[in-house]
């Protein structure tokens, strides 16, 4: 569903007389993911990892490589398919409050992709609304209710009902829970899980932290100063880290096994 080849992202740019104030972000990434999968991306602050999610979600411009995206490369999108190609994929932003509109309601947050897609009438769109904020634990009354009114928890459901609104193929996720407490920081992760197992979303997670790449992944890239340096499934990487910096990673764990015990344990109740 999600192919990458060698795609590389420089930022800055040369200057005259030899100078140059170019970074280098990502470098000759390649990677696959599997319709119905979820590829965690993991490492620390600086990594690459959001750079790279965002050249996939078409927010920034690859320096060079290919993104394709259910046989589409995203570079070259035809102008009238380009508007139905972006419907298929769907962001889930770290810090949902910057993503909404103040001055709107919750309902009119969910209510817009229906309405830039020219999907249903009024009345369908207040019933999706409603569907949707139910099916993500929240009461079908808080369209009425604004950002600020909500929780840190509840503000990354409604996230999440605003990215599968219109049943995309695809969910990309920028550490979604990395603000939150860890109780809360479960119960949103079962929710993800569940949601991409209904609606056999091929996603792609981001997160510096291992429990939840270990709770939401089928298969792991670790990345580190822009590079790839290795992948795998969740049980070989965690249980047979080749990489000097994956071992790194674990180990700076405190028993990862117990943590995610209790993680699964406060999904599940």
């Amino acid at each position: 569903m999600i192919t990458l080849k060698d795609v590389t992202k420089i930022f800055g740019k040369r200057h005259f007389f030899g100078g140059s104030s170019e970074f280098t972000a990502v470098s000759k990434v390649s990677l696959t993911v599997a319709r119905g999968q979820t590829l965690g991306i993991v490492g620390e602050s600086g990594s690459g990892k959001s750079t790279l999610l965002r050249m996939v979600l078409g927010l920034i411009t690859p320096t060079g490589g290919s993104i394709h995206i259910d046989g589409q490369d995203t570079a070259n999108l035809p102008r009238r398919g380009e508007k139905a190609f972006r419907r298929k994929v769907q962001p889930i932003f770290q810090n949902p409050a910057s993503s909404f509109n103040p001055r709107q309601s919750i309902g009119a947050i969910l209510r817009a992709p229906l309405e830039v897609h020219s999907i249903g009438t009024r009345e369908s769109r207040h019933a999706r609304v409603a569907e949707l904020l139910e099916r993500v634990g929240l009461p079908a009354d808080y369209a009425r209710r604004y950002p600020h009114q909500l929780s840190g928890g509840q503000k990354q459901r409604v996230a999440i009902a605003r990215a599968i609104i219109l049943e995309p193929a695809v969910v990309l996720a920028d550490e979604p829970t990395s603000a939150l407490d860890v109780s809360v920081q479960a119960q949103v992760l079962e929710l993800f899980r569940q949601t991409r197992e209904e609606m056999e979303l091929t996603s792609i997670f981001v997160s510096h932290n291992l429990a939840v790449i270990r709770q939401v992944s089928d298969t792991v890239a670790v990345m580190r100063l822009g590079q790839i340096v290795e992948t795998g499934t969740v049980a070989d990487i965690f249980s047979n880290p080749k990489h000097d910096y994956t071992r790194a990673l674990i180990d700076a764990v405190p028993d990862h096994g117990a943590i995610m015990a209790r993680t699964e344990r406060r999904a599940s109740q």
